[in-house]
């Protein structure tokens, strides 16, 4: 077997790309290598269904646990339901894909990428998108690419590209840039409240190296002897596009311009003036070749009555400036917002309306073992933040099942995360771990960032203690030609209809988060800089509303919320205060009625709804934890007696014996003639023996009570002779 190998250099990191090797039968295939982290993607093309009016692109992003040598967990022991990571992945991969394709292209696409072995120095989803490009070149599908994707760290003052997952953790950047050779096609990122600034130059920095990965593909496909097959557009019959054109542009126009309709009367506005068409269409005579179209493709109304609504409203965005509400081009929709507006079973409650999009967010305070085990290729092993996103059929007034969350709910959830990450407290100083859920009330565009706000609002009613709140605002775009108008707060006919989605979070010193995604084949950094510039005085304005409702946490946690006391002891000792088949740990929760938690690196969290019994159980802890030394005095209660001593409790959890020879100065024919149980007393330890033992004296203290102590017998003295 032999392929062709394409190795490209960044920064003294090498990213391999092998093609004509593997997988032989699919259209087009890729191994693509950095470090030890291996992605095989493939691309193949089948022949669409009749009738269909979208694009059938499929993206999956396949997870292996031997990738990391490890056996799966699960009672199968194989890879089931793929992990939330792996669908953010496959995710991650359609966006920039998907807009590249011709939007005339009918025909199912899929493209596989398969993590074969993970480098813990070295993330895979780059690699996969990357990888999805150079596969559907060779497998010739007709495409606007090549597309190329990398990743830009901050660490300190610099950018580093494809950082490491360490390298990741640690800076204050975690940014995503796709391109094409038209520019940036998709851009998503985390960062820790970072200038408006620093993130347009990591986008510039990424996108050079974009370009040099774009270029070894071309270099790959020219090697090959592969010609890039460019989309040609076939031939449209334009019978029913130029029919409506002639006698819909109007009535279309003039209610495009009614900017006090809300949104279900323009839509019911709209779908009247289709109606009256169709039936004029229907009027005519059988010979009519507008009624003969129509009859033989009976979906062509819809798609050109939608394609001459979208080319009316950016012809009046372009030309007026004006969009269908009424709002300039930098107008956010009137904000409402409102905190604790559930009972206090709900730890924390947010409500969050911009328009008509509507979000109520939930907050819950949960104690460690709450968290998230993570079985996936992360190097992360666990979730102590998790945020879910509702997304209801109702809240777009429509009736369909309710199934578990799809790609679209989970990619939202996790973008609302990302961005409230970076202000959440430490973990030493609120150790809960905390799950938000957004529940999507209402949709007119944006609910993403809505629940951003309304998260927000809910921590905040929590009682959780953010580093700053966190607003967010949608960006759009309308490109005509050479003409760009930027769109704040779109809602959803400017989000269908548009060229971009653009979401922009973060507090008030800087960005948390964002995300991007292109329409068209490429976007200019001059436009997005544009973009996120105007973005940040709507997240200004949005932010003051929400601060209207809540502008701190609350002083004082739901009394449904348990309370969390949180100390470190001694690694070496986690194994005493478990104890014996977990005995000593779990005494220590029945008798306090409280919940501990332990962690290897030895913080111990103890939750409880009464704090004084979570204090208890905190000072048996440190007692049990306490490191004992000869000589020290304690005073403690007898617990128990055998023949050969008593044993005192000296410290919470933490015994000692006294041998009966330690009880007095004098001989003591038995145990209880000195001590008993309950009795209290004053001891010094008198020496730790080498299994850590702990042997105690009565001998040369002071005691207090009315204990009985044996006198010493006299020793008989001889009389002088």
């Amino acid at each position: 077997m032999q392929g062709q190998t394409k190795t490209v250099s960044f920064d003294g990191r090498e990213i391999r790309l092998t093609t004509q090797l593997y997988a032989p039968q699919a259209g087009g295939s890729v191994m693509i290598e950095c470090g030890d982290t291996a992605v095989l993607v493939t691309a193949t093309l089948s022949t669409g269904r009749e009738g269909g009016d979208f694009l059938p692109l499929i993206c999956d992003y396949e997870e292996r646990l031997y990738a990391a040598g490890r056996i799966p967990g699960s009672f199968m022991r194989r890879e089931g339901r793929p992990p939330e990571r792996a669908t953010l992945i496959s995710r991650l991969i359609d966006r920039p894909l998907r807009p590249l394709f011709p939007h005339w292209m009918r025909d199912e696409i899929q493209v596989v990428a398969t993590c074969l072995s993970l480098d813990e120095r070295v993330p895979s989803d780059v690699l996969a998108v990357t990888g999805a490009s150079v596969s559907t070149l060779l497998a010739g599908i007709p495409f606007n690419g090549p597309m190329a994707a990398v990743r830009v760290g901050l660490l300190g003052d610099d950018f580093v590209l494809n950082p490491s997952f360490r390298e990741i953790e640690r800076g204050d950047l975690d940014l995503v840039v796709a391109g094409t050779p038209d520019g940036v096609v998709m851009v998503e990122a985390g960062a820790n409240q970072l200038s408006e600034q620093d993130i347009i130059e990591g986008i510039d920095f990424g996108y050079e190296a974009v370009v040099e990965l774009i270029k070894a593909q071309e270099e790959i496909l020219k090697e090959a002897g592969i010609e890039q097959i460019k989309p040609t557009e076939p031939e449209k019959d334009e019978t029913i596009p130029n029919y409506l054109d002639k006698n819909c542009t109007k009535s279309i126009s003039e209610l495009l311009k009614e900017f006090d309709l809300s949104k279900e009367e323009r839509d019911a506005k709209l779908e009247e003036i289709k109606s009256n068409c169709a039936e004029k269409i229907e009027a005519l005579k059988d010979d009519n070749s507008v009624k003969k179209y129509l009859t033989a493709n009976p979906k062509s109304l819809g798609n050109s009555f939608k394609a001459l609504t979208k080319k009316l409203m950016r012809s009046q965005i372009i030309s007026d400036g004006k969009r269908v509400d009424g709002r300039s081009l930098d107008e956010v929709r009137k904000i409402e917002a409102a905190a604790g507006i559930l009972p206090k079973r709900v730890h924390g409650s947010g409500l969050f309306q911009r328009g008509l999009t509507q979000v109520l967010s939930t907050a819950t305070l949960g104690t460690p073992s709450d968290a998230q085990e993570m079985d996936d290729l992360n190097p992360s092993t666990d979730k102590t933040y998790i945020h879910h996103y509702n997304f209801p059929p109702y809240s777009v007034g429509e009736t369909k099942p309710m199934r578990t969350p799809g790609r679209r709910e989970v990619g939202h959830g996790a973008l609302a995360e990302r961005a409230l990450v970076p202000v959440l407290p430490e973990k030493e100083s609120f150790p809960y771990v905390l799950r938000v859920v957004s529940e999507v009330l209402s949709s007119n565009g944006s609910t993403s960032m809505g629940s951003v706000c309304g998260s927000t609002i809910a921590l905040l009613d929590a009682g959780v203690p953010l580093k700053a709140p966190v607003s967010g605002a949608a960006m759009g775009l309308i490109k005509e030609g050479k003409e760009v108008k930027i769109l704040t707060d779109i809602q959803g006919i400017e989000d269908f209809l548009g060229d971009m989605d653009f979401k922009v979070a973060g507090t008030e010193k800087g960005i948390t988060a964002l995300q991007m995604d292109m329409k068209i084949s490429g976007l200019s950094i001059e436009c997005i800089s544009d973009a996120i510039n105007q973005a940040k005085p709507a997240r200004a304005h949005i932010l003051e509303k929400m601060l209207e409702a809540i502008d701190e946490p609350r002083e004082t946690l739901s009394p449904h919320a348990p309370r969390l006391l949180s100390f470190r002891i001694d690694p070496e000792l986690i194994g005493t205060v478990i104890g014996p088949g977990g005995r000593t740990i779990k005494g220590i929760t029945e008798r306090t009625n409280t919940k501990i938690d332990i962690e290897d690196g030895g913080i111990v969290t103890i939750a409880s709804h009464d704090g004084v019994a979570a204090e208890e159980a905190q000072k048996i802890i440190e007692g049990l934890t306490r490191k004992v030394h000869e000589g020290e005095v304690f005073t403690g209660s007898i617990t128990r007696i055998i023949p050969i001593g008593a044993f005192v409790e000296i410290l919470p959890g933490k015994e000692g014996m006294i041998h009966i020879s330690q009880l007095s100065e004098a001989r003591v024919e038995k145990v209880e003639d000195v001590v008993k149980v309950g009795d209290e007393v004053t001891v010094r330890v008198r020496e730790i023996d080498n299994r850590g033992r702990i042997n105690l004296t009565l001998r040369g203290i002071p005691q207090h009570g009315d204990m009985h102590y044996p006198q010493p017998t006299p020793t008989p003295v001889a009389p002088l002779s």
